[in-house]
């Protein structure tokens, strides 16, 4: 699967080996060396609060998708090679809700897609026509039943392994919700439903938050989540999994089959976090590890009520228990991330999946308090070798591009040819609990980056 979207919060990295994964999350900032060899400014931005942009790159174009300094989303495209931009104002704009950001994909038939702006809202889409110029955007009204699109969010992009493409939402609201999953066929130009059923249903007193899915390399799709019973964010709980070889036919991890849509009493939970445990929605991040078995990264409250790192990975019933190996990363002492409420939270810790570096070692990469850290851990046993705080490639952004007091910057990427990568990067306060502030601050630059990775 190709990455259909580029997401960030504060910031999400995908790296060129990672081309064929979607992580929808947050995200770790890699350990990774790169020289800027040509920045564009695209225009003056909203930087009230920190809300995603969009970047998407295709067989001959670059897409970018903001808020500009008024807050209306904007999408602009230039030729892959280089050369201009054309800009395109679409009819709708943010408010102080970071949880609006801005998703973008091509379909086969070469229409680009737009989802943005939606916090248990309206469905808001756009869609070219097949040339793909951002100038023939137009609105999608319904994409298949207006029932199940008037209060959407949380809106992912992705291609099944047929090159179909996909999306997905939560239908409903925070404690109250379903997945929805629609397929577009480029033929007719239509949306159809992808599953007749949720994937999962809250039952009218929860919902699932996910993390994917992931392509792994057993070309299964892979999904992690946790249940919310509220939109208290404390309310969290049961870390859960799934797998499917197509996005319509989900399992256990063992293989036996789901019926959908998977309720709480039916999931498969990894690990049983309580309420108030210490674990967070959009952290609980899939990896794999040299084998190819599934790994979850995530966090919660240890036995001291500190906060840590935790990686779950899949070994099957004969490892004991539910056949999940869960073992505790992070060895901190007195650090305790004790969240809750509503609204867009200002996060201090961001996970990354696990992936393997040789010599039988994995890495678990995690942002602290700003920190970048690679935690090095045998892959035998999940054991700690080393706790290495990094510099990120948003470390090296950081060094020349101003970022004004109160404020964060904010990065998202997208891989190219070769050792190139693109990026944008603009400064902006952090989330704001979805809440206005006492005032507005200056607009600042939204810039384009082309990079050069070091070996």
């Amino acid at each position: 699967m190709r990455i259909a979207a580029s997401l960030v919060a504060c910031l999400l990295f995908t790296s060129p080996a990672a081309a064929q994964t979607y992580t929808p999350s947050p995200g770790a900032s890699p350990s990774i060396a790169a020289d800027v060899t040509s920045s564009d400014a695209i225009d003056r931005v909203w930087s009230g609060h920190s809300v995603r942009s969009a970047l998407l790159v295709t067989r001959d174009r670059i897409y970018i998708g903001y808020y500009d300094a008024n807050r209306q989303l904007t999408v602009a495209v230039r030729p892959l090679g280089g050369g201009g931009w054309t800009y395109q104002k679409l009819d709708t704009w943010n408010d102080w809700d970071s949880h609006n950001y801005i998703a973008l994909a091509e379909d086969g038939a070469g229409r680009v897609h737009v989802a943005a702006n939606m916090h248990a809202s309206p469905m808001t889409m756009f869609r070219t026509d097949i040339s793909g110029d951002v100038r023939t955007l137009k609105r999608v009204d319904v994409l298949v039943d207006p029932k199940l699109e008037r209060s959407a969010t949380y809106p992912i992009f992705l291609h099944d392994k047929t090159g179909r493409l996909i999306f997905k939402y939560r239908d409903g609201s925070s404690g109250n919700g379903n997945e929805i999953y629609d397929v577009f066929d480029a033929r007719t130009a239509r949306w159809a439903r992808l599953t007749k059923d949720p994937l999962t249903d809250g039952e009218g007193h929860r919902n699932g938050y996910f993390m994917g899915p992931v392509l792994g390399p057993d070309r299964s799709f892979h999904i992690a989540w946790v249940w919310r019973e509220s939109p208290m964010a404390e309310t969290n709980h049961d870390l859960s999994y799934a797998r499917s070889p197509d996005l319509v036919h989900w399992f256990h991890a063992d293989g036996t089959p789901f019926k959908l849509p998977i309720r709480l009493k039916d999931a498969e939970i990894v690990d049983p976090v309580p309420v108030k445990g210490g674990m967070i929605n959009n952290n609980t991040i899939i990896g794999f590890d040299e084998r190819g078995r599934p790994m979850i990264t995530y966090h919660k409250f240890d036995a001291a009520g500190d906060t840590e790192i935790y990686v779950a990975r899949y070994e099957g019933k004969g490892a004991g228990g539910n056949g999940w190996h869960v073992a505790q990363v992070s060895p901190w002492k007195g650090y305790r991330w004790d969240f809750g409420g509503g609204g867009s939270l200002n996060a201090e810790l961001f996970v990354s999946g696990a992936e393997p570096v040789g010599n039988g070692l994995l890495k678990v990469p995690v942002i602290r308090q700003g920190q970048s850290i690679d935690f090095i851990i045998r892959s035998s046993d999940l054991s700690l070798v080393e706790e290495r705080p990094v510099v990120s490639l948003k470390d090296q952004l950081s060094r020349t591009m101003k970022v004004p007091d109160g404020m964060q910057l904010n990065v998202v990427t997208a891989p190219g040819a070769g050792d190139a990568l693109y990026a944008l990067a603009w400064a902006a306060r952090p989330p704001h609990r979805d809440l206005p502030s006492s005032d507005i601050p200056d607009p600042t630059t939204l810039s384009f980056l082309t990079l050069k990775v070091k070996p």
